[in-house]
């Protein structure tokens, strides 16, 4: 191919070839945005992040009612906002769009609104701003009838936690079919608040609690792909991964886990496993065994992996400073899997108008 640029130039950038790569590597910027906080503010944005285990993969012996005292703690901090590791309706509704791409994503992570869509005449995106609407007619004292209506229209938006919220604020003989919730809507309903997760017994109940209208679905899959077609290369790369998390990291991992999880029938039970979880250490843990340890694997088998998880928290964070960016002045609480709470934070700190909070002093014994 010919070149169009000059001789000189070519030969300089010859000669600057090796200089170069030393300089990228080694390079860092100036502009560091978590040295240029806003200060001095009465009403800062304030996240705390929560570390936790998925409450449906805990020994089937687990009750939620032990979550009790982790809930006192949790609401004694009063957040003015929950978000949760759920996928929005509005991103589930684009996914579902481009199927040669989400088809296994939709499937794993989005549930079908259809129902709700069909009771209630509106779809997702009608539904979601409509439930804004709704929430901020609310007013002082709103009537059972007003709370039904919203959570059908929640779940038309593909916001089922924010329906269970709004499900949960109703008086138990209130808790039936009307004002857009039919029979089918009520037995969803019914189900959620009765599911072993951490959005609908942590996150839920704590809104409700709280006298919250709604939580955030923050999670991002947007960054998910299909698998390489060539199956040899899907291979090699599985291998790779799982021979890289085979790693003394790992094992304390699992050794920590095991241990915990046999004392859940406990609150203190309950919150000592919270506490590893969220420790000072913890994310570095998580680190060697899991993204660390792939990126290391040979080949550079585990690099997209690691790409693929980054976005995926950056994109989270991108959504959690969404919410934040509404109503300065937010008590954010994010309660998310235990692996991203390390990401979550260091991404939240370059952050000019958000502080965060440490959760270690809530769980203390």
């Amino acid at each position: 191919m010919p070149s169009f640029l000059p001789a000189a130039l070519i030969g300089a950038t010859l000669l600057l070839a090796p200089d170069v790569a030393a300089q990228e590597s080694g390079y860092r910027p100036t502009f560091r945005p978590e040295t240029l906080k806003r200060t001095g503010t009465a009403n800062p944005n304030i996240v705390m992040v929560l570390g936790t285990t998925h409450l449906a993969n805990l020994p089937k012996s687990f009750q939620p009612a032990v979550l009790g005292p982790l809930l006192d703690r949790l609401a004694a901090w009063k957040p003015t906002a929950i978000a949760t590791e759920d996928l929005s309706g509005l991103q589930c509704d684009a996914l579902r769009r481009y199927p040669s791409r989400y088809a296994e994503t939709v499937e794993t992570y989005c549930y079908d609104p259809t129902p709700a869509n069909t009771a209630t005449g509106l779809d997702v995106p009608a539904a979601n701003a409509e439930g804004e609407r709704l929430v901020a007619a609310l007013g002082k004292a709103p009537t059972p009838a007003q709370r039904r209506r919203l959570a059908a229209v929640w779940l038309a938006a593909g916001e089922r936690f924010s329906a269970l919220v709004q499900w949960l604020r109703l008086p138990p003989p209130e808790r039936r079919a009307g004002d857009g919730l039919d029979a089918p809507l009520v037995a969803m309903l019914t189900e959620l608040a009765g599911r072993r997760g951490e959005s609908s017994q942590i996150s839920a109940v704590l809104a409700a609690r709280l006298g919250l209208e709604r939580t955030w679905s923050v999670d991002d899959h947007s960054a998910d792909t299909q698998d390489d077609p060539d199956p040899a290369v899907r291979k090699a790369t599985d291998d790779a991964v799982v021979r890289a998390w085979d790693n003394p990291a790992s094992r304390q991992r699992r050794a920590n886990d095991e241990r915990l999880t046999a004392d859940l029938g406990t609150p203190g039970g309950v919150l000592a496993l919270y506490r590893s979880m969220n420790g000072p250490d913890a994310p570095a843990l998580v680190y060697r065994s899991d993204f660390g340890a792939a990126l290391a694997a040979p080949a550079g088998l585990g690099r997209g992996y690691v790409g693929y998880w980054e976005t995926r928290n950056l994109r989270m964070v991108a959504n959690m400073r969404d919410v934040l960016g509404r109503t300065p002045g937010t008590r954010m609480l994010a309660v998310v899997g235990a692996s991203h709470k390390g990401y979550y934070e260091a991404y939240l700190h370059q952050m000019h108008d958000v502080t965060l909070a440490d959760v270690m002093p809530l769980l203390r014994e």
